[in-house]
């Protein structure tokens, strides 16, 4: 294959709404050592990637200004001292930027072979949550068989992945939504309850769920007064995992009930860890759920798909919140 020196790709023109993405050109970015180069066949949105456009979420330093963290389609060039992929091979990659092109680099580590069963579409649907969930659910979280685990946003990337892995974990799966057609998308996927958050109080739904005792483990990424309810859900020597904010981060709790009942409260993000520790991630993936594909038992929900040049349009579903599971760029529509 001959590799082009410019490509299509989106550019941010400066920090704001939607309409700042645009349709640019720009070099065919270079393999490092420990790289591979692959030619985008679709790339899924996140979150994080809204949040970089709005001038919220800057790329480590060292990594490519174009948004996008996860992509799938065909290595084309290896560096020097790669051995694990060849020129040919189906793949998909986290990345720390660059992924709203038509070509982009990926450290080695990063890098996992297209799911048996899944679409290249919906490969690409896969990186960004499943390396968050498992290293914040499972590494950080604990999660153990026979818990119950609180997940906020089920309808989401992350919660519909969550959901998956913590049913087929064993754990007892509690959700929240903001429709009941999405409620009903979480059930379909593994969910014992799914609370609709815009008429219950999610509070006394996992009170009256568990009897009283409250879950041991929550996923949330709303923040804001979410916080102070969710250390309220937490059962004695329960674990609060916090992966992002939609509300303000800054609030005022009272932690009392942390000595109390003795919990713990953490969070990570994925984007400024190192290539070994994401690779560590990655390893573990490979190991225990890329098998869970190919028997079958997961799924990608893609919700809807754009051409590269109307990133913008994506983002604008995204933060309507009118979706239920992945977003994705699709480079072989025009």
């Amino acid at each position: 294959m001959t590799i082009p020196k410019i490509m299509n790709q989106v550019s941010i023109r400066e920090p704001g709404e939607p309409d700042v993405l645009f349709a640019d050109t720009g070099k065919v970015p270079e393999v490092g050592a420990g790289e591979v180069l692959i030619k985008v066949e679709a790339a899924g949105i996140n979150r994080p990637d809204v949040m970089q456009r709005q001038g919220n979420y800057n790329p480590p330093p060292g990594a490519s200004q174009i948004p996008g963290l996860e992509v799938a389609g065909e290595v084309v060039l290896v560096a020097d001292d790669v051995t694990e992929y060849k020129v040919g091979e189906k793949v998909c990659a986290l990345v720390s930027g660059g992924g709203y092109a038509e070509y982009c680099n990926a450290p080695v580590p990063q890098v996992l072979p297209i799911p048996a069963g899944l679409s290249m579409i919906e490969a690409a649907g896969v990186p960004e949550n499943y390396f968050t969930v498992w290293t914040n659910v499972f590494q950080r979280g604990g999660l153990q068989k026979g818990e119950t685990i609180l997940i906020h946003g089920g309808s989401s990337g992350i919660g519909t992945t969550a959901i998956q892995l913590a049913h087929l974990h064993g754990a007892k799966v509690i959700t929240t939504a903001g429709s009941e057609e999405k409620c009903r998308a979480c059930l379909e996927l593994g969910a014992d309850h799914a609370i609709n958050y815009r008429e219950a109080d999610f509070v006394n739904q996992v009170q009256e769920i568990t009897s009283g005792k409250g879950v041991e483990l929550i996923l949330d990424m709303v923040g804001g007064d979410y916080i102070q309810k969710n250390i309220t859900c937490l059962a004695l020597e329960g674990r609060l995992v916090q992966i992002a904010f939609l509300k303000p981060a800054i609030n005022e709790i009272n932690l009392a009930p942390m000595m109390i009942n003795r919990l713990t409260i953490t969070g990570s993000t994925l984007r400024p860890r190192t290539v070994e520790q994401k690779g560590a991630i990655a390893s573990e993936l490979r190991e225990h759920v890329w098998p869970l594909f190919q028997q079958g038992k997961l799924k990608v929900l893609v919700h809807q798909t754009f051409p590269l040049a109307k990133a913008n349009e994506a983002h604008r579903l995204m933060e309507a919140s009118t979706h239920i599971g992945k977003i994705i760029l699709d480079l072989s529509k025009q």
